[in-house]
């Protein structure tokens, strides 16, 4: 690998100092490299006019930042099928495998084509509102469904591959992939699941029934979720966003159909860390 796509995070490579020095090693090296400044707006003063699309060369994706940066970056890149990797500039998490003092040492590996590719699933969901279909949109670690407006409350049908399943009365509902598993899913009660495994994990996020629990469907399922009326006046209203972000509104009778997208996220692995070991590391800090 000599040709690489750096998407750097601006709040956490301040002045791009570190961008720079990743830039002119792997350029020093007799590599090329590109960068691109993920802001909210996607505007920034260093990013030249086409400087988000991907070079049509490009055989790896840097991801500057933390896990949310990656996630974004995977999601929007997922069409090109490039492999990325991650270097953490801020807490330990379960994504970004390279530190900055790590980075240099891993360009030379890759440099070397010493590495492994770990394929992740993604989903794709497409809202179904006032029966119009709308486009498919990615996730890769999940879609969510959260309640808006003045409504205490909603109901939420959960269909899988058209047939009936649950009703939740909850705020809302979180599918997830494995990789999404350690995320909101997470901290509303899910499982946490090895992030190379195909499944899609349901989970309600304060669910007003005691009973209800996650469920876990195979990768190959065709989730459907309608908001039911819950109220007379029919006023329930939720947004859907996708990895947090491109919130799309929601109404009474709407659908969301969720599904295993079309193509994998491609992550690059150099070192033999398993997932296992840092979710270990996680649970001794939590511990403490």
């Amino acid at each position: 690998m000599r040709r690489f796509f750096i998407i750097t995070n601006e709040h956490k490579d301040e002045g791009l100092e570190v961008t720079r020095e990743i830039k002119t090693y792997i350029e020093k090296k007799g590599g090329s490299c590109r960068y691109f400044v993920s802001t909210k707006s996607n505007w920034h003063a260093s990013n030249a006019d086409g400087s988000r699309e991907l070079p049509k060369d490009a055989e790896c994706i840097l991801v500057l930042g933390g896990d949310g940066t990656l996630v974004r970056a995977a999601r929007d890149y997922a069409g090109y099928q490039i492999p990325l990797i991650g270097v953490n500039l801020g807490t330990l998490g379960y994504l970004c495998e390279l530190e900055r003092r790590t980075v240099f040492s891993a360009i030379d590996r890759l440099f070397e084509d010493e590495y492994d590719i770990e394929e992740r699933m993604l989903l794709g969901g497409s809202g179904i509102c006032k029966g119009k279909v709308q486009e498919e949109k990615p996730a890769l670690n999940d879609i969510v469904i959260h309640r808006t407006g003045a409504s205490q409350v909603i109901n939420l049908v959960v269909s899988v591959n058209g047939e009936y399943l649950t009703t939740y009365s909850a705020d809302g509902i979180i599918l997830a992939t494995p990789t999404g598993s350690t995320g909101y899913s997470m901290s509303a009660g899910g499982p946490i699941v090895d992030p190379k495994a195909e499944l899609i994990v349901i989970t309600p996020i304060n669910s007003h029934d005691i009973n209800s629990k996650s469920i876990v469907v195979g990768s190959d399922a065709v989730v459907t979720i309608e908001i039911a009326q819950r109220r007379t006046e029919r006023d329930e209203e939720a947004d859907v966003s996708f990895d947090g972000d491109r919130s799309v509104p929601m109404g009474v009778g709407d659908r969301l159909v969720v599904k295993r997208a079309d193509r994998n996220t491609r992550i690059l692995r150099l070192n033999r860390v398993s997932f296992l070991q840092i979710l270990r590391k996680k649970m001794q800090e939590y511990h403490h």
